[in-house]
């Protein structure tokens, strides 16, 4: 079964900075995901570390490394590719977040998540 669920404005959504974090209760496990935009794109994922099961905003949709060119864990420091989820730098590296798609029309941002 398929859900989509508008999650914010396209305005709300600044290029590099806070990231809107939005509940996937559809994934089960209490999961939370983010979307933020990067290079004009939003991009959402799970908001789990590849590494370890654990949320990677280090304050409340936090989610850009202090250069803003990459995603952080603030547990360990793995950093991951914003349009990929490809980790780059850390523990994990070689891994990637678990995507959801996204989409973005009429001003909107929403996601399309199929239940699993």
């Amino acid at each position: 079964m398929t859900h989509q669920r508008i999650i914010c404005k396209s305005e709300e959504l600044i290029e590099k900075g806070k990231g809107i974090r939005f509940p996937v209760p559809e994934l089960g496990d209490c999961l939370s995901a983010f979307v933020v935009r990067f290079e004009t794109k939003p991009y959402a994922y799970v908001n789990q570390c590849a590494h370890l099961p654990i949320e990677l905003d280090w304050n409340e949709a936090d989610f850009f490394s202090r250069e803003q060119d990459s995603l952080i864990c603030a547990t360990h420091g793995a950093h991951y590719e914003p349009q990929s989820g490809l980790c780059i730098l850390g523990p994990c590296q070689g891994k990637r977040l678990r995507p959801i798609k996204v989409n973005e029309h009429n001003g909107v941002i929403s996601i399309t998540l199929d239940q699993i």
